[in-house]
């Protein structure tokens, strides 16, 4: 069984900094591309933040760029999103996702973890 889990959120002032990780366990064959996605209220559209390809080539939506980084530790099966210069518009709550190969099968599937809330406010 493969499963995501987020670690990290919580509450912080504006210009202030977080470190979310999400790390990938189970029966993996191969973790591929990993990214982080946000929704900032229930109904409204999950975005894209940041993703990152095994070989650690990353893009990043414009609002985040120079705020935000991606990395990933592929020894741990583990992805970061460092965010500084956080600002109120940044609450949301993130979640993690990765296109994984599991031992049990030939093709790759999306997995999603439960998702972490950002809260930045004053």
């Amino acid at each position: 069984q493969v499963q995501l889990v987020e670690s990290g959120g919580g509450l912080v002032q504006p210009g202030g900094s977080l470190r979310l990780s999400c790390a990938a366990s189970g029966s993996i064959l191969r973790l591929n591309d990993m990214g982080w996605y946000r929704q900032k209220a229930p109904g409204k559209e999950r975005e894209v933040v940041a993703t990152i390809s095994s070989g650690g080539s990353t893009n990043y939506t414009d609002s985040v760029k120079g705020r935000f980084t991606i990395f990933r530790d592929n020894a741990k099966n583990t992805v970061y999103l460092q965010m500084n210069s956080l600002k109120p518009e940044d609450t949301a709550v993130y979640y993690c996702s990765a296109h994984i190969v599991p031992i049990t099968q030939y093709y790759g599937m999306n997995y999603w973890g439960k998702g972490t809330l950002v809260t930045v406010s004053s």
